[in-house]
């Protein structure tokens, strides 16, 4: 009788884990993907189309009346804020994640003038038809870019703003050719899971991978393998450009609101690092200096830096960074 070995049965095993972690094949609106809280759908007209924008509102058990909105990177989506909305419900928030349009499970469009004034303009109009009218506004990567424009069009209704490892703090366009947004279409449909685990190993994690970190590159993974994805990939392609050539940075002066930058400082990220020279290119994503120069910039901003975690603090170095944001917050 043929028996396996127990190394056979234990590399079985961990593929089993593996497959088991691993998200089917997604649609482009993440369909059958389930989120950490029920999901919700607000309609929107701009543009002549009818789009949806998925959103969480996690009510707490206890509240202080006061609401946060959280407002995700551009390799991610609102499911993230996961362990961040709990402790700030449990701390009597109401929270309001959003999947802006062309992420998550909203809308992908095949055709939209992608601007952060645009989605700025979505998230406002989703705090309108919730009763928010003031909200602290604190935003990740992308979401810190859309964070600051959301805070200068609102500064009625953003209460406190605080930007995680954004990106934005440098103008890239001063460094780096621009690149068509055919050429980002292309490199999008290149993308896979080895692709997209190692840019986030290398980018955000320091060559240093955790279990916790695998859902996020398998749910990425997950639209490269289904007939939507070509439509995820021009969405992706788009919103590189917005961010390309839509800088903050030279606005920062003009924000009024209390701001807490929290900075992972090993984080180098930096748009079109690998499209310049070497020389160029260390000069470029130097969180460090330009934590510093963003907490100089913005009146009266607090930074926090954080030795030895990068771009993604929430997620790698959560208890260093929930503990500072929920100070700042409770803090009258």
């Amino acid at each position: 009788m043929y028996r396996k070995s127990a190394f056979t049965l234990l590399l079985l095993f961990i593929a089993y884990l593996s497959n088991a972690q691993k998200p089917a094949p997604q649609d482009a609106e993440l369909s059958t993907y389930k989120y950490p809280y029920p999901v919700h759908y607000f309609q929107l007209h701009t543009q002549g189309q009818s789009l949806r924008m998925a959103f969480m509102d996690v009510q707490p058990a206890t509240p202080n009346g006061k609401a946060i909105v959280l407002l995700h990177g551009k390799n991610f989506c609102g499911a993230y804020w996961d362990s961040t909305a709990a402790s700030l419900s449990s701390k009597g928030f109401r929270v309001i994640m959003p999947d802006q349009v062309g992420f998550g499970k909203s809308s992908k469009p095949a055709q939209l003038q992608y601007t952060f004034q645009q989605l700025a303009q979505n998230t406002k109009a989703l705090l309108d038809s919730l009763g928010i009218k003031k909200t602290a506004v604190l935003g990740h990567s992308m979401g810190g870019m859309l964070a600051v424009r959301f805070t200068l069009m609102y500064p009625e209704t953003a209460e406190k703003l605080i930007l995680e490892n954004p990106i934005g703090l440098e103008d890239w366009k001063l460094k780096v050719p621009y690149q068509p947004i055919d050429q980002w279409y292309k490199g999008e449909l290149t993308q896979n899971y080895e692709k997209i685990k190692k840019y986030q190993l290398d980018n955000y994690y320091a060559g240093q991978w955790s279990p916790a970190y695998e859902k996020w590159a398998a749910l990425l993974a997950s639209w490269t393998e289904h007939a939507d994805y070509p439509r995820v990939a021009w969405n992706a392609a788009l919103t590189y450009d917005m961010i390309f050539t839509q800088p903050v940075v030279y606005e920062f002066g003009q924000i009024k609101t209390p701001t807490l930058l929290i900075i992972g400082q090993r984080d180098r990220t930096a748009l079109g690092k690998a499209n310049v020279p070497d020389d160029v290119k260390k000069t470029m994503g130097n969180y460090p200096e330009l934590g510093k120069r963003a907490a100089a910039t913005i009146p009266g901003a607090t930074l926090v830096p954080l030795e030895g975690v990068g771009h993604l603090p929430h997620i790698e170095a959560y208890s260093r960074f929930i503990n500072p944001l929920i100070a700042f917050l409770e803090y009258n």
